[in-house]
């Protein structure tokens, strides 16, 4: 199983058309999508400006908005699908289907996760690819990583390019997690169950 999340940076450009296009056509029912928050969450937080609500409410919007995003990004590819629950997902990867997560069912019933802006998208699929006992959860972004063999968590973070969580919710788990540049879709080209590897992106991986 890849888990892949899409940033909502991604929203507006060609590239989002395209990791969903090769990801519907060669997932083989071994992918779920984890949409980022975009412009969605992006008018949650001013929202939150104008009204001051508080952080645990925005945060309650803000997974909402992720659905959202999912709800867009289903609109762009007939054959991706939307899951809720465990059971969905599971039962979507058995008919072969491509499956893009709406995540507020899951994660607004988990009273254990931070309830602020510091937990993004990014750690909740690393969250979720725990849950799904996932082997690679791909971290797809606008920026291009540099070409080097691996990354670690902790520069990831301090560098904004990830969440303060990140590290926390994606160290020391059974699957590999990978940093990928918004245009190596044009990579995958063969049926994701063939390939041990994503074969793309750099390796995120814990410092010494």
């Amino acid at each position: 199983m890849w888990v892949v999340k899409l940033g909502g940076s991604l929203m507006g450009t060609a590239a989002l058309k395209g990791w969903l296009d090769a990801l519907a056509q060669f997932g083989d029912g071994r992918v779920v999508i984890v949409p980022g928050g975009g412009i969605f969450a992006d008018t949650v937080r001013d929202a939150q400006v104008k009204t001051g609500i508080d952080d645990a409410t925005a945060h309650q919007m803000a997974v909402v908005a992720m659905d959202q995003y999912a709800t867009l990004m289903t609109g762009l590819n007939a054959d991706l699908v939307m899951a809720s629950s465990e059971l969905e997902i599971a039962k979507l990867c058995l008919q072969n289907k491509a499956i893009v997560w709406k995540a507020s069912e899951m994660v607004l019933a988990d009273k254990d996760l931070p309830m602020n802006w510091d937990l993004t998208s990014d750690s909740l699929a690393a969250w979720l690819a725990t849950k799904l006992n996932a082997e690679h959860l791909l971290i797809v972004k606008s920026i291009s990583p540099s070409h080097t063999e691996k990354i670690e968590f902790e520069d990831l973070m301090s560098e904004g390019v990830v969440d303060l969580y990140f590290g926390a919710y994606a160290t020391g788990k059974s699957f590999k997690t990978w940093l990928v540049g918004k245009s190596e879709f044009i990579n995958i080209n063969q049926p994701i169950s063939h390939l041990s590897s994503p074969m793309i992106g750099v390796e995120i991986v814990a410092g010494s």
